[in-house]
Formats: structure tokens, sequence, C-alpha cells
């Protein structure tokens, strides 16, 4: 996308662009510092882990049941080769949350390109997606959320530059976005459904008021049409086939819509949440005595700006009809997202952009509608005092609250506790050839054990839901198999077999692997011997320093 010649002559843009890109590259710089701070999420260890076929294997199949889209896998990949990872076992949490890092960048930079639409507005939105909690928090998550979102976008504004040019370039370019869109996740079709719905009132209502509806559709042709929805098909079709190495990923990327129609019913009981759980969370959310969470600026300077869609008057350079656009796009989002059964937190950020989008146009109108110089100050000191509340809370979501249930954002998360459980384990690897020869057991009622395979992926485990026939020297189980265990190691295994098993972690003996569910730990006790009687690596270091020095013991004091 290019920038107007005639914009780029006008100062107060060209600050404006400034000003964004400050703001992008700063959004960007304060969501990289330590990335591997929080644990993993499963979904982002399953992600990971099929990214892991891709990377060594060149291997990915679209799966049309998991997984959603490979645009993150695939953009993942450049990541993985910057940082001069070739195998699973070289990539860490900073090579692949860095790519929705990006993304949520890019998301900011491209505000740019809507000067034309929102003018000055730019620039509170740009600041808002910057410092909201949920878009800080999940643009730290490696999943698909925030690339689906700044794709979206993307059509948005290519959209609007074709409304307002009716350029076949920009039919194109527009063609390449919503192909992303449907590559990245299958959601995609919520908005290109309410951004057809919107643009449709828009129409209906410029009609009921005196504007034909044909004038709407002046200078659009039918190849235009053609050549957009052929791009969408071309570039969805390169990614889901694995750029044409799996033919059966394009189908696939279709049929999906069956299962995952089936899912947003309701039929999946796992993820089902009231209609206002969207709302509950981003208005007022407190858990256990936590702090409070909300982002109820957002949506006062929402309404602020949807009440400019509304009046239909130009505030600025501000287009009244693309806010009513955006207003009604936004609305459909909001109605259709809470009125599917399964939810999970991160699919809010689709409404929650178009709220920042009409936020901005609020922030703006505020100010030019208040002429009072008191009320005025007011109003800034208003909008100023809910940019820090915001950034304040998009910190502690992300470097304080990160893995706590007291955060709204924290959905079915590991503790911090699965630090203990990879540490405990790897003390041990290579003791007897545990980890190696010698494979780990991780036993788990419904397999429920990830993302534990994406910390121990360098080790020899042997995974399952069922205490094995022959228990190894380590293992890791849900606590309501203990007593499983126990009947294993002590009453079904013959007198002469039986070998003692020590708790593997300190007091307390079990750990919070996510809440309400706690693993046990046991070591063999012979295993345990070995690793009590192991040298101290300090004291070997400090030993070799000595030697190094040709100090013994006490250090000599020179003579």
């Amino acid at each position: 996308m290019k920038l107007p010649d005639s914009a780029l002559s006008n100062p107060g843009a060209r600050l404006s662009w400034l000003l964004i890109l400050i703001v992008a590259l700063g959004a960007f710089a304060s969501r990289v510092p330590r990335l591997s701070l929080r644990p993993m999420h499963t979904d982002e260890a399953v992600h990971a882990d099929k990214f892991g076929d891709l990377l060594e294997a060149g291997d990915y199949q679209y799966d049309p049941n998991e997984y959603h889209g490979p645009t993150l896998n695939y953009f993942t990949l450049i990541s993985a080769r910057l940082s001069g990872a070739r195998k699973y076992t070289e990539i860490s949490e900073v090579t692949l949350r860095i790519v929705p890092v990006v993304f949520s960048a890019l998301l900011i930079g491209l505000t740019v390109f809507l000067a034309r639409g929102l003018g000055v507005a730019t620039i509170p939105v740009a600041l808002l997606v910057a410092i909201s909690p949920a878009m800080f928090f999940y643009s730290r998550y490696y999943i698909q959320e925030t690339l689906l979102v700044c794709f979206t976008f993307g059509a948005i504004i290519v959209g609007y530059r074709y409304a307002q040019t009716k350029a076949l370039r920009w039919a194109a370019v527009a063609g390449v976005f919503v192909g992303l869109m449907h590559a990245t996740k299958e959601t995609c079709i919520i908005a290109l459904g309410s951004m057809a719905l919107a643009w449709g009132l828009v129409v209906l209502i410029g009609a009921c008021r005196g504007r034909p509806w044909r004038t709407a559709l002046q200078g659009v042709r039918p190849l235009h049409l053609v050549v957009g929805l052929a791009t969408a098909i071309v570039v969805s079709a390169v990614f889901c086939s694995s750029f044409f190495s799996h033919p059966r990923g394009v189908l696939d990327s279709y049929l999906t819509y069956a299962n995952y129609f089936s899912r947003g019913a309701g039929h999946d009981t796992t993820h089902v949440h009231p209609w206002y759980y969207f709302l509950h969370m981003l208005l007022f959310a407190r858990y256990a005595g936590g702090p409070i969470w909300t982002e109820g600026w957002i949506v006062l300077l929402a309404l602020v700006g949807a009440a400019v869609a509304v009046r239909g008057r130009p505030l600025g350079k501000i287009d009244a009809t693309f806010v009513r656009f955006l207003a009604l796009y936004t609305l459909v989002l909001v109605v259709v997202y809470s009125a599917i059964p399964y939810k999970t937190p991160w699919c809010l950020l689709s409404f929650l952009h178009g709220l920042i989008l009409l936020a901005g146009v609020g922030a703006v109108a505020l100010v030019t509608w208040l002429r009072q110089p008191a009320a005025h100050a007011v109003a800034v000191a208003l909008l100023v005092a809910a940019a820090a509340h915001l950034a304040w809370q998009a910190y502690r979501g992300s470097f304080v609250y990160q893995a706590d249930s007291r955060n709204p954002y924290v959905y079915a998360h590991p503790t911090d506790d699965i630090f203990t459980v990879v540490d405990k384990i790897t003390d041990y690897v290579g003791i007897d050839g545990v980890g190696e020869s010698v494979p780990i057991d991780i036993v788990c009622s419904g397999s429920d054990y990830w993302p534990l395979p994406w910390y121990l992926r360098g080790y020899a485990v042997r995974w399952s839901s069922e205490i094995p026939a022959e228990v190894g020297p380590l293992v890791v189980i849900s606590a309501e198999l203990e007593n499983a265990l126990s009947r294993r190691l002590y009453v079904e295994t013959p007198r002469e077999q039986i070998r003692m098993y020590m708790y593997l972690f300190d007091d307390p003996y079990y750990v919070w692997f996510r809440p309400q569910v706690k693993l046990v730990g046991f070591v063999r006790k012979d295993l345990s011997d070995h690793y009590q009687q192991r040298p101290d690596p300090a004291a070997l270091l400090e030993g070799q320093r000595d030697q190094a020095t040709g100090q013994t013991g006490d250090a000599v004091r020179p003579q």
C-alpha cells in the first residue's frame, strides 16, 4: 500500500504518521522483554509441536479438526531461520512468541493507512491497541488471533481504499488479505460476514436518507470482484496446500466448517460460556479477591464513537460514513461472538479491535465537542488517566499476573509450578540413563499432560493416561492416580521385585499443574540416593577455579 503524495506534503499528516510509528515501535519494545516468563499454554505447546514437524521435515498438513490455519507456522519459519534453529529442540519461547509480537506492532503500523477515513483519530487508535491489556497479553501468545486481527484490519483498510477509488489493484490487494485471513483461522468467516452485513446496512441507511443505493456500486466492475475473489482463493490455497505439496488441504480448509459449526453450537461443552462472558471480562472482572480488571474506558469511548456514527455529521477529516460502517461491523461481531456458546477469551480480540477503532473516534469527538476550556481540560485529563490505567493493567497482566487465574485473560493455564516440575526432572536427566535410554514416565488422566511435551521435548519420555505395567525410576502423575500407582508398585509387583520410591517434590509433595489439577512426582530411592551423592556443581566449579589459580584449600597469602 502506498500513501498518497498529496498527503505526504501535509506536515500534520507526517506528524501523525511519525507518532504512529513511534507507538508501534514502543509497543514492540514493550512486548519483547521476558517472552519466556509465562509458562506455555497448552494451545501454544501444541502449535509449537506442529511447527516442529515443519521445521525439521518441511512437513505440514492442514488438519480440518484442530490447529487452525498454517500462516502462524510458516511465518514462524522466518524467526526460526533468523535464530539459526534447525531442530525442534533448538527453538525457544522467544522464537515462537516473537511472531505475534511482530504482527501486533504491524497492526498498529497499519493504522497509518486509515488517515483518509479516521483522520487524527488514528493516533488514539494506535495508542489504545498498544496499551489494551487484552491486546498486550495475547500479542505474547503463540496463537493465531493476533495474526487474524492484523489481516482483518488490512482487509478493512484496503476495502475502504477500493470504495474510494474503485481501482482494480485495491481489489487484488483486498483479496490477498482475505486469503491470509482464511489461511489463518476458520473464524475469519465471522469477520467477513460482519463486514458484508455492515456494508449492506450502510447502503440501506444511505438509501433511506435519499442516497440511491446504485451510487454505492458505481465504478464496481465484475472483473474487480472476480480478481479479488480469485486472489483470495489462490493465497489461501498456497498456504493450506503447504505450497502445493498437500493439495487435499485446500478442500479440507472448506470442509472444516462442518466441524467448527458443530463446536460453535456448543456440542463440545468444554468451553461453553454464557452470552455475557466477553462483556463481563471487558467491563469488570475480579476473581478470588484479586485486582479489578476493566477495559471499560475503551467501551465508553467506543460508545461515543458510535454516537458519531449515528449523528452522521462530519467531524474534522473523519469520514462519518466509514465510522458508521465500523460501528455496524463491530456491533455485529459483538452480537455473533456473544451468541456463540463456544467461547475462548482470545476470540474477543476481533471485536475489541473494532471497539478500539470506534474509541479513537470517540476520543477525538470528546475533545472536539467540549469547547469550554474547563470541560476541554477535564476531558483531556480523563483521557490521559484512562490511558495510564490501561497501560498499568497491561503491564500487570503480562508481567505480574501472567499465569495467575485471577487475571481474566489467563484461561485454563498452567501455573508457574510447571517450572518446578521441569527443573526437578532436569536434575535427574542423565543419571543412570534417565531421560536418555531410560524413559521418564508422565501419566496424566485423560492425557492432560500438555504443555509438558514442549518442556521435555529433548528427553526420552513415555506419555500415558494410565499407570504403565512397569514403572520407570522417575514418574510424574496426576494426583488422583496416586493410589493406582501405589497398588502397581507395592501390591501388584512381586515382593522380591519391589523397589522403594520417594516423593520427587519438596514440601508440599505436590505441585499445582493448573487450577484444581495437581501433579505428584516419585523417584526410585536408589536414583534419589545417586542424585544426592553427586558432587555439587558449584563446588566443582570452585575447584576448577582453584586449580586454574594454583590454589588449594584456603587462599595462600602472597609472600
